[in-house]
């Protein structure tokens, strides 16, 4: 099995194979000395700075074959790099190549059909905008800069999710070029097996060049929005929302958060943001309940556009912000996890930073854990410590607050993670723990397409040997 590839081809050797390779290369390479490289390597969590050796921004499936094939002959690791929003870095690598998708943003929708198949550059900002020219939407990432395949691959947590399942339960085909340079089909009637696992088994299996999504009816005009409460309310609050999700329609979705004041101010709230996917009339109803608990401090629910929910909460993800994050899913929503989380949040050093609660229920929790290789269908809550910050000299105590928070928790944290949220410096092996019962599986099936792990810049699943 290879892990680790350390680039044993000499310099001139790649340089020639670059240069010759660029002849017939539609993207683009950039190298450390090229003008655009510090701009392109970045990611969006300012805390990873990796540098790459090379960088092969890739305009089509021709390219990201020809780039997967420099990498294999040049002995070099390979990183993939989509909407680069991972915050573990693992779109990025040093000294390596970052096959970059981001200039494939080839969309087409068609309404008849009510599918849409995207390329493996595009953001859910772009997806939604092309699919809602159609009244058309399904389920993608809270924030509008992800990129659409980190997301899928790896679960695909969004606002339609009680209504239509996640992300990856909404794919009809994959297309992937593999680790020997090929090209498959990915679906329930091609290589069922690669399907299976690629919905949940994230980066292991391929390079994702583009999607077809299963697309449905919804808005354009919804209701969602956040309501914010004095952080002093928080334990009433949390308990509300607690009282509220054992109930919640399908075509509700809903997320508690501990967060700093979005004027800035370093004021502590107590917050649920919501987005509702139904008939107005219900979407009201539902919202009113929300509206009407307390003494809201801060309250923007109402008829919003889907595109709008969606980016609702961009302004608070800033690209090159530090960010480290910790998750784990709830057994239940106790009292007593209530008040540790209240007592980690007091303690928080960022305004920007936030403990999330991510309800699951609806379509995404009904689907059998062995159906496809996201295990985590469970109905209940994912929770996120979400450390953020702007200056590297605080590094250091907001990461031991996430750390120290993520800790405390541990008493109340059931078996299940997500995978998309998992980081990088935990002992032992947390994909095992992930995956539960369909790692075994996933290990038999990337043996099968990637026996030497030549895919390994992700949440990693080493072949079965």
């Amino acid at each position: 099995m290879q892990e680790s590839r350390e680039g044993t081809g000499s310099a001139s050797s790649f340089a020639e194979a670059a240069a010759e390779l660029a002849k017939t290369f539609t993207g683009q390479f950039l190298r450390p000395s090229d003008q655009d490289y510090e701009e392109v390597r970045k990611v969006h969590n300012g805390l990873v700075n990796k540098r790459p050796a090379l960088i092969a921004r890739c305009r089509g499936v021709a390219d990201v074959v020809d780039a997967v094939q420099l990498a294999r002959t040049q002995n070099l690791e390979v990183a993939v790099r989509g909407g680069g929003h991972n915050v573990a870095g693992r779109a990025t690598v040093n000294d390596g190549l970052m096959i970059d998708l981001s200039p494939m943003k080839g969309i087409y929708v068609d309404p008849r059909t009510r599918t849409a198949r995207a390329q493996g550059g595009v953001t859910w900002g772009e997806f939604n905008r092309e699919t809602q020219v159609h009244g058309l939407a399904t389920t993608g990432g809270v924030v509008s800069t992800t990129g659409i395949a980190g997301l899928t691959l790896g679960g695909g947590i969004g606002w339609l999710m009680g209504k239509y399942g996640l992300a990856l339960d909404n794919l009809a085909s994959v297309e992937l070029v593999t680790a020997d340079g090929g090209i498959l089909r990915a679906s329930e009637d091609d290589n069922a097996d690669l399907f299976w696992a690629v919905r949940g088994g994230g980066g292991n299996f391929g390079v994702a060049a583009s999607f077809e999504y299963r697309v449905h009816p919804v808005g354009p005009t919804i209701m969602g929005g956040l309501v914010c409460h004095q952080f002093s309310a928080a334990r009433d609050v949390l308990k509300f929302f607690r009282e509220v999700t054992a109930s919640a329609p399908d075509d509700m979705m809903l997320v508690a958060a501990l967060l700093g004041a979005p004027d800035g101010s370093g004021a502590k709230l107590a917050a649920m943001a919501a987005g509702h996917c139904g008939p107005i009339s219900d979407g009201e109803t539902a919202m009113r309940r929300l509206q009407t608990f307390g003494d809201p401090v801060l309250d923007t629910i109402g008829r919003i556009s889907y595109c709008g929910l969606n980016t609702m909460l961009d302004a608070g993800y800033p690209k090159g912000a530090l960010n480290y994050w910790k998750s784990h899913f709830l057994r239940d929503l106790s009292d007593d996890a209530i008040e540790t989380m209240i007592d980690a949040f007091e303690k928080c050093p960022s305004p920007m930073s936030g403990i999330l609660v991510e309800h699951f229920h609806g379509a995404a929790a009904r689907i059998g854990v062995s159906d496809t290789a996201f295990p985590l269908r469970s109905a209940g809550y994912n929770l996120l410590v979400l450390s953020q910050w702007m200056n590297e000299a605080d590094n250091e105590r907001c990461i031991n607050w996430a750390r120290e928070s993520y800790s405390a928790m541990q008493p109340f944290v059931g078996l299940g993670r997500y995978s998309n949220y998992l980081d990088d410096d935990e002992a032992g092996d947390p994909s095992a723990a992930a995956y539960g019962p369909n790692f075994r599986r996933l290990q038999e099936i990337k043996a099968k397409y990637d026996p030497e792990n030549f895919f390994h810049i992700n949440q990693n699943i080493r072949p079965l040997s």
